[in-house]
């Protein structure tokens, strides 16, 4: 309960707020065409989708979810932030290429040029279903948000309530927007978060019990280590072996096959745009690890010694924390609370402002009305968000307890990571194998949900009975090795089928021009790992410790990177080219992952 909420911090939230409304919806009433409302006439610039990703993808879901992760388990989920790098790497130098020479405006659409029209309607099927589970997740932590942040304060929001007034704000805000308006809150937004979230993360180390992240690390060595990115194999949540199999199978999903995602960089003025905007989204996202996820870890030790151990949710750990550490009478509150009441409205603004670019074009466009008008386009758009709107509040009351002291986070991936895996098959052996039969890739598309429950079946009766297994996997099937499961049993499965298929003259190939050099890019991953296999080797050897490693692995990685530059003959200087900044990203990413090991 927030009981110190004092009016100078209301008026500082109601002040944030309405100038984020005012700021977004201002490009709202020079709205003209489709392309405007769905794709803001392609007109970003990097900074602009560099704050339109990062504001998309650390909503609340992931501050509230990945600082409570932090609070009872510890480090290791700033996987899912450091990990991501690779990802973004691919969608910069594979992907964007690709999607931007065809001015797309779903993703759906690449699938159609790729294979078939029935590629595109099953992609945009799980999609949407995808956005939907997503939708729900949103609307529970949102309203669980509100109610915990008004609690009292005299204006107590039910359950319910906060159901209601997230999702009819969204759909007001959506419908009138569009998406120049949702990329304008996205960039407030990750301003107000990034202030936000440093303010929460200084005020907390400063706590007596903890004494600066240094002071972090050597109580965190002494009693409980969870300030360790790897844990055991067989570990229920957050296994190492899942990190470098599942996750990076959800991480080329997010970045790569993910309409809400790429749909910015869609929307880049120029392909140099979209690079530099992603590399730089990728510099924010290493802000969570130290301030989100490693904040939780702290708010553990803090929370035992003047609450007691285990007293806390761990979805409560963000609010509560807030109440603890920060200190009133100065809006400071206010602030933080503000930040984080947009990221729960911006999150969901950017899914649905992509159900209904999917919705308008994908399907109204395709099949009901090819030669629609924009004006009767955008239309079915926005009552797509109406309707979608009141299926996920609704499913949102009736599915989650909003007293849940699960790890919602988890949970969510945990149910996404059926539908995910089976899109990174067809759109990476599409671009990585022109033999990829078109029917083929429908069924292992639409069949992929199958084969996680087929999965899923064969660890719990048959896998579990193995003491081997048990002891390298754990008691039940954690949901990264599920994904990877998936990807691996769908792509030998689409290989198989599109052999036996294009054997029997079963659905013309399409011809497909990539546009880039796949062997440029085999010959850039071999001399990365040719460099970063001795620095990996002698740590696990024990030969040097990984902290000692880090530094010049990370060093060896940016020379590396300067030396593809020079190789690319970029008419870019150096310090302006997108592949030092990729090099800088990516030792970074490294010197991380070393370090913390």
């Amino acid at each position: 309960m927030l009981k110190s909420l004092e009016w100078f911090d209301v008026i500082v939230v109601v002040a944030v707020l309405l100038f984020l409304i005012v700021a977004s919806m201002y490009s709202s009433f020079k709205k003209k065409d489709a392309e405007e409302y769905f794709m803001a006439s392609r007109s970003l610039k990097w900074w602009s989708v560099a704050g339109s990703i990062f504001g998309t993808n650390i909503h609340a879901q992931q501050i509230i979810g990945m600082m409570g992760v932090g609070y009872s388990i510890g480090f290791a989920q700033s996987h899912y932030e450091i990990w991501a790098i690779p990802a973004i790497l691919v969608l910069c130098y594979i992907f964007i290429p690709i999607y931007r020479k065809r001015n797309f405006f779903t993703l759906s659409q690449f699938l159609e040029t790729r294979f078939n029209a029935n590629a595109r309607l099953v992609y945009t099927v799980l999609m949407v279903a995808f956005i939907l589970i997503q939708l729900i997740g949103g609307f529970y932590i949102g309203s669980r948000t509100l109610g915990l942040l008004f609690e009292g304060t005299g204006w107590e929001v039910s359950y319910v309530a906060g159901i209601c007034i997230i999702a009819t704000v969204t759909v007001i805000f959506t419908v009138f927007g569009g998406m120049e308006s949702v990329v304008t809150a996205d960039n407030i937004l990750t301003i107000i978060m990034i202030a936000s979230i440093l303010l929460m993360g200084s005020f907390t180390y400063m706590q007596p019990e903890i004494g600066g992240l240094s002071g972090l690390l050597k109580l965190d060595h002494a009693e409980a280590n969870k300030m360790h990115l790897y844990l055991p194999s067989n570990h229920p949540k957050l296994p190492w072996s899942g990190i470098f199999t599942g996750l990076t199978i959800l991480n080329m999903f997010y970045w790569t096959t993910n309409q809400y995602q790429v749909q910015r960089v869609l929307a880049a003025k120029t392909d140099r745009d979209a690079k530099l905007g992603s590399i730089a989204a990728g510099f924010l996202k290493l802000i969570i690890p130290f301030f989100s996820i490693a904040v939780g870890s702290a708010a553990y030790y803090i929370f035992k010694t003047r609450y007691g151990a285990d007293s806390i949710k761990p979805d409560d750990t963000f609010l509560t924390l807030l109440k603890t550490v920060v200190p009133t009478g100065y809006g400071l509150v206010g602030l933080i609370l503000a930040g984080l009441m947009c990221a729960i409205f911006s999150a969901i603004y950017s899914m649905m402002n992509s159900v209904s670019t999917m919705m308008a074009y994908d399907i109204f466009k395709k099949y009901i009305n090819p030669k629609a008008s924009d004006k009767k386009t955008v239309r079915f758009g926005q009552l797509a968000v109406f309707l979608i709107c009141n299926v996920a509040g609704i499913l949102a009351f009736s599915t989650y307890d909003p007293n849940s002291s699960d790890n919602f986070f988890l949970k969510l991936a945990n149910q996404t990571s059926y539908i995910k895996p089976g899109l990174v098959v067809v759109f990476f052996w599409g671009v990585l194998w022109k033999q990829t039969n078109p029917i083929a890739a429908v069924m292992v598309l639409a069949g992929s949900p199958f084969i996680g429950l087929g999965c899923d079946w064969i660890f719990e009766n048959i896998l579990i009975q193995y003491p081997f297994i048990r002891q390298t996997f754990g008691e039940t099937f954690n949901f990264l090795y599920r994904v990877f499961s998936i990807f691996l049993i769908g792509s030998i499965l689409l290989v198989i089928w599109s052999k036996y298929l294009n054997a029997n003259g079963k659905a013309k190939i399409a011809e497909f021009d990539l546009g880039i050099s796949l062997s440029g890019i085999g010959s850039t991953l071999f001399w990365f790992l040719l460099t970063q296999i001795p620095f990996i080797v002698v740590a696990l050897l024990g030969l040097i410790s990984p902290q000692t490693a880090a530094t010049p692995a990370a060093i060896v990685c940016l020379l590396l990177f300067v030396w593809f530059h020079k190789r690319a003959k970029d008419e870019m200087t150096l310090f302006k080219s997108d592949i030092f900044y990729a090099g800088l990203l990516t030792s970074s990413m490294i010197w991380i992952m070393f370090y913390f090991a």
